[in-house]
């Protein structure tokens, strides 16, 4: 099961002694930003992936990998801890919530059984503790971190490389202009992948900006594979090859629409090679060259580096450790969270098993292709909306592009790998459906998700202390949340109605959620949603208004929308003008307020601080409430 990038420790909350066995390997993580399996050892004739490939070779590969998440920030709160994001509060992209002190990253653990720890160069481990975290895991985490800085040569070393290159901001974002002089000039014209030669997966429409676009994206994966070849070269120049167990993956899925941010296969599989030498090959699951298909994910990363290393394994961790003297049995399934991206609320949870991905959303009415300020720089993007606008999509097109998702989603992977044809209602799918709806029932009562609390209650209802050890108190209130929840997507609004009246602001929220997804509301409903447009909770609030507007009556609506944000809570405010970015022009009322959310935030995050730097949680959050803010003005300017 797989545990991939810098899996951080959860360290047990008993003190416990680090054992390291006495022949410690050297550990290499190779780590690719944004990329499926697009290379040539998976399959994928259009990659020129040669470095790679040769490394495929000589290393075990895994063709069911998966990350805990389809955005970055997230899945590193995994990895670094060995823990489930919404098991932390870290399932919101760039959270701030707190974590327990003694989770301090487990190469903390490697480094008090001896090692040397190194960090090349992403930290953006999505949590209030990630300076603690730096600071306990790494001996040097820098540009230029590397194995080389040791000042013991016999000391042995993990280290850690995250290679960009092939990062949405490269892939789709950045400038074409910038794309050429920083990515596309390291290769050469045959290296150079032709537009008119691309073959398109059949979710995406046959356009020109669209063929461009991932023609530019295995531009970037071929770079990226010149840049493993060079680690790897280094490796050997050093005399350390014999010694070193090198994994190569990627964070999640590649940048491209449908992937990243995506619980489909296409957003959540990833690479994963692992190379033992000879000296540690009884560490490994089969021999060079070959494939295994045992699941493995995020979660199981850093329990996997400790166990190859003769370390102990800390209770709190979630993960289960797939290689080594004391790997644990293989998985039945793996899981993912889909949350709050920069400025885009969500929520989704995935189960995959060998053969069967289930998929449930509880924001059905949120398309899947929802708007997002940073990643809509990308032509890719506005190309999407243009088409959306101008229809003749296929199906499988129209599954991604068009307003709402199905309630759930069920594929047999084995036979539809692209994720194409849902099965949640065939009558011959049923056991399937029921089955796999109860692995993750069961996995999200286990695992404490905190997710089904919306973002502002959860500070609030925690206080700002770590979710993980206030939700042990607090299950028989999170299964009543799990509970509204799983009534959104359904028919009927009497659950909903019931629930409006609930004591937990939570449930209240859900129930909102829930009249919003509906296909209209009754009278009794409207009425009910007025009145909760007086709720003590903000968020209940918002939820009401952003019901009633998207059923016709935006003019209740607005005064409440508008209020909220001049709220002292950013992740009021945030809430608030999401909501009115998704509304649009009709909502243009609202325009005056949000130029002045505008030079809010840009006092607390000046607008000319890249968004791919990390800084604290009200200025990361600013940023986003900024990005919502600035697209509902430019959205009113162009009469969206």
């Amino acid at each position: 099961m797989n545990r991939r990038l810098t899996a951080f420790l959860c360290l047990s909350l008993i003190p416990f002694l680090a054992v390291a066995a006495p022949d410690q390997p050297n550990i290499l993580w190779i780590t690719a930003e944004d990329m499926s399996p697009t290379l040539g050892c998976y399959g994928d004739d259009q990659a020129d992936t040669p470095n790679i490939d040769a490394l495929a070779r000589q290393s075990v590969k895994y063709d069911r990998a998966f990350a805990s998440a389809p955005v970055c920030s997230p899945s590193r709160a995994c990895l670094i801890t060995g823990c489930y994001a919404p098991s932390l509060g870290a399932h919101n992209m760039r959270s701030a919530f707190p974590i327990p002190g003694d989770m301090r990253g487990f190469p903390a653990l490697l480094r008090e059984a001896g090692y040397y720890a190194s960090n090349n160069v992403k930290t953006d481990y999505n949590n209030a503790n990630w300076r603690e975290i730096i600071a306990s895991s790494w001996d040097e985490s820098s540009p230029t971190a590397h194995w080389r800085q040791r000042n013991n040569k016999d000391k042995p070393f993990f280290s850690i490389f995250n290679l960009m290159t092939s990062h949405q901001s490269r892939t789709m974002v950045w400038p074409r202009e910038r794309f050429v002089e920083e990515v596309q000039s390291r290769l050469s014209p045959s290296e150079i992948h032709d537009p008119s030669q691309i073959k398109l997966p059949p979710y995406y429409v046959d356009t020109p900006v669209v063929r461009r676009t991932v023609a530019r994206f295995y531009d970037c994966v071929t770079v990226m594979d010149q840049e493993v070849g060079a680690i790897l070269k280094q490796l050997e120049e050093d005399g350390l090859a014999e010694s070193t167990i090198v994994f190569f993956y990627s964070d999640h899925g590649s940048g491209m629409p449908r992937h990243k941010r995506a619980l489909l296969d296409s957003g959540m599989r990833v690479p994963l090679l692992i190379r033992f030498p000879e000296k540690y090959r009884r560490l490994a699951p089969a021999d060079p060259g070959e494939t295994i298909d045992r699941l493995v994910s995020f979660v199981d990363f850093g329990p996997t580096v400790l166990n190859l290393a003769g370390i102990d394994i800390p209770k709190p961790m979630q993960g289960v450790p797939f290689l080594g003297e004391r790997a644990g049995e293989p998985r039945s399934h793996v899981f993912g969270h889909r949350d709050r991206v920069d400025e885009a609320s969500d929520m989704s949870r995935s189960v995959r098993g060998s053969r069967y991905l289930y998929i449930r959303n509880y924001m059905p009415h949120i398309s899947y292709n929802q708007p997002t300020a940073w990643p809509d720089l990308g032509e890719i993007r506005r190309e999407f909306y243009r088409l959306t606008k101008h229809g003749g999509m296929t199906d499988a097109q129209w599954h991604f592009a068009g307003p709402t998702r199905p309630v759930e989603e069920l594929y047999d992977c084995a036979n539809d790998p692209l994720n194409l044809t849902n099965l949640a209602g065939s009558r011959r799918h049923r056991k399937q459906l029921k089955d796999m709806r109860a692995v993750l029932e069961e996995h999200q009562a286990s695992t404490r998700d905190v997710g089904f609390i919306p973002e502002a209650e959860l500070w609030k209802r925690y206080r700002g202390k770590p979710a993980w050890s206030e939700a042990r108190d607090d299950q028989a209130a999170l299964k009543r949340m799990r509970a509204a929840a799983a009534k959104v997507g359904l028919p009927g609004e009497t659950p909903h109605l019931k629930n409006l009246a609930d004591s937990e602001p939570a449930i209240r929220y859900w129930a909102a959620v829930g009249l919003a997804a509906g296909s209209g509301l009754s009278p009794q409903a409207a009425d009910r949603l007025a009145s909760a447009l007086e709720d003590t909770s903000p968020t209940v609030r918002i939820e009401a208004a952003n019901a009633l507007a998207r059923h016709g009556s935006l003019d209740d609506a607005l005064p409440t929308l508008i209020s909220e944000l001049q709220n002292d809570d950013l992740n009021v405010v945030l809430h608030a003008a999401r909501t009115l970015q998704l509304l649009g022009a009709p909502a243009k009322a609202a325009a005056a307020e949000m130029k002045k959310v505008v030079v809010r935030t840009e006092k607390i995050r000046p607008p000319d601080t890249p968004p791919t730097v990390v800084q604290s949680g009200q200025q990361d959050l600013a940023m986003f409430v900024s990005f919502a803010a600035r697209a509902f003005l430019a959205g009113i300017e162009e009469g969206k």
